[in-house]
């Protein structure tokens, strides 16, 4: 399928997990893509793809990477706000230099990229925006209080942009992983106490029993951003294995004989 034919995106945070994914996935169905990132260097360019560094909480920085994307492919159509950070904690666990720094990057670092991207947006025929929301934006998590901030502002953000931008032509939706198997957990398991322990609460805590593939993740974000999905707007998909709307009983006990 080459839904995506003809049309040109940016993925930021897209040199490795669920923006590496997201790259993947827009490339197989024809999109040519501009892979934003802070570390881009590990990306294989071609002719589909461009990798350009990019920091999504410097303003220069992301107008230099969203005119490079279009001078390189001209124009564009689709841009998926993906690159963000995490943090650990309660809310009396960080400083407000930290609750700063994450929103920088979490919220106002999408504020950048669309708003650096909107003329473009509004001069296409299939424009749509793809924000990286999360299961903190709507279940109560642990450890979580400033990285679920973040991402319960994207979640609004989301409606809001939809509702500005309706008129433009240019549909905004956002993708709620839960747990993730991406390097950034990766990089909290090793963390851990007991590494393997924790990766098995992490398993155990989604309803159908593992962490959430960033290959998911992707597909559901081609799916929002697909010319086919025209209708959808303002949604925020949740990919979490049943984790925000399912009351799962008990797995069953093995019978013993």
């Amino acid at each position: 399928m080459k839904d995506f034919a003809g049309l040109v995106a940016v993925v930021t945070g897209g040199a490795s997990g669920i923006g590496a994914a997201v790259v993947t996935a827009l490339v197989d169905r024809g999109a040519r893509v501009g892979v934003l990132d802070l570390d881009p260097r590990g990306v294989a360019e071609s002719g589909d793809v461009a990798a350009l560094r990019c920091d999504v909480a410097d303003d220069e920085s992301v107008r230099a990477a969203v005119n490079g994307v279009v001078a390189r492919f001209g124009g564009l159509d689709i841009v998926v706000n993906n690159a963000g950070i995490g943090a650990q904690g309660g809310v009396g666990d960080n400083a407000d230099d930290e609750w700063h720094r994450v929103w920088d990057v979490n919220v106002l670092g999408i504020v950048r990229v669309t708003r650096a991207a909107l003329p473009h947006l509004r001069a296409s025929s299939n424009a749509a925006v793809v924000n990286t929301g999360s299961i903190a934006a709507t279940q109560g998590l642990p450890q979580r209080a400033l990285y679920s901030a973040t991402k319960g502002a994207v979640h609004a953000l989301t409606r809001a942009m939809a509702a500005d931008h309706l008129h433009d032509g240019i549909r905004v939706n956002a993708v709620a992983p839960g747990t993730a198997d991406t390097p950034w957990v990766a990089r909290l398991l090793a963390t851990a106490a007991d590494p393997d322990a924790e990766r098995a609460a992490l398993d155990a805590r989604q309803p159908h029993g593992r962490l959430v593939s960033a290959a998911e993740v992707a597909a559901a974000v081609a799916y929002l951003a697909a010319p086919g999905s025209g209708s959808t707007n303002g949604v925020c998909l949740a990919v979490d294995g049943g984790m925000d709307n399912l009351v799962p009983r008990p797995r069953p006990q093995a019978s013993r004989s």
